[in-house]
């Protein structure tokens, strides 16, 4: 099956293979909004994310097995610049199971978790509907950082597509053997010290060339000051599951699926 004029949503994420430490790209895709030239962001979410498996890797796994039977394959799916594949998302009741055991044996940097509304239609730009939750060690801001003429170290952000001096914001560069200065002009990763109140660098984002949007910024520092630990988080997400509202909608998902797999075999 082919595709033309298909627009997904996904992340590109770099995965250390286990077992001979070797790296690879691969494109985790977690939304669709335009199958063949037609538009389907006002679809439930549920249905969009079932589609890229039917209509996209089913196909291209179908297609893959196919060529490799040939004696001449016309394509080389093993020469692609990245593997690509479906993220995953679950049900609430599983949240203890991925942070527990899911996350810990994935093999690319997870920073924690996306809580996606199964019925929500694709909305571009900022969800405000999509609540995300980091590891307190992983709230992290990417500023540019800069050595002024009088050595004074600055961490900018953007406003208004312009920089903007963060005044009374510092960075710390432990662990690293190399001079402030040769950080300066870069943008840097930071994660927040509560207990010194200053930023410590984490890394170079070589992929970026500008720093986060001042909104960005105060998202995470409001994320930051709501402190909402892991125990705090799956104390809330127990209480929900035990509503009747929750069980009465995984009722019924379920019986729609045994009725769309019904009607399959038919």
């Amino acid at each position: 099956m082919s595709h033309h004029l298909t627009l997904l949503d996904g992340e590109m994420i770099i995965d250390t293979l286990p077992d001979s430490r070797k790296q690879e790209r691969r494109y985790l895709i977690y939304d669709m909004m335009v199958l063949n030239n037609e538009p389907i962001i006002e679809r439930p979410f549920y249905e969009r994310w079932k589609m890229l498996e039917k209509e996209v890797i089913e196909p291209r796994n179908y297609e893959r097995h196919n060529i490799y039977q040939g004696r001449n394959p016309y394509y080389r799916f093993d020469l692609e610049p990245f593997r690509v594949r479906r993220k995953d998302f679950w049900l609430l009741s599983t949240v203890n199971k991925v942070l527990k055991e899911f996350i810990p044996k994935l093999s690319h940097e997870a920073d924690g978790l996306i809580f996606q509304g199964w019925d929500d239609p694709y909305v571009p730009r900022t969800h405000e509907g999509l609540l995300k939750w980091k590891y307190a060690q992983l709230n992290s801001v990417d500023f540019l950082f800069e050595i002024g003429s009088d050595d004074r170290e600055q961490l900018f952000l953007h406003e208004r597509g312009r920089k903007k001096l963060m005044e009374g914001n510092t960075a710390e560069f432990r662990e690293v053997s190399d001079p402030p200065s040769s950080f300066s002009g870069k943008i840097i990763e930071c994660s927040w010290d509560p207990d010194r109140q200053v930023w410590v660098y984490m890394r170079i984002r070589t992929d970026k060339s500008t720093p986060n949007d001042i909104n960005t910024y105060r998202k995470v520092m409001q994320s930051i000051n709501d402190n909402i630990t892991e125990e705090i988080l799956l104390k809330e997400i127990n209480e929900i599951i035990r509503l009747p509202m929750y069980a009465d909608r995984i009722r019924m998902d379920s019986k729609a699926h045994l009725h769309t797999n019904s009607a399959r075999r038919r």
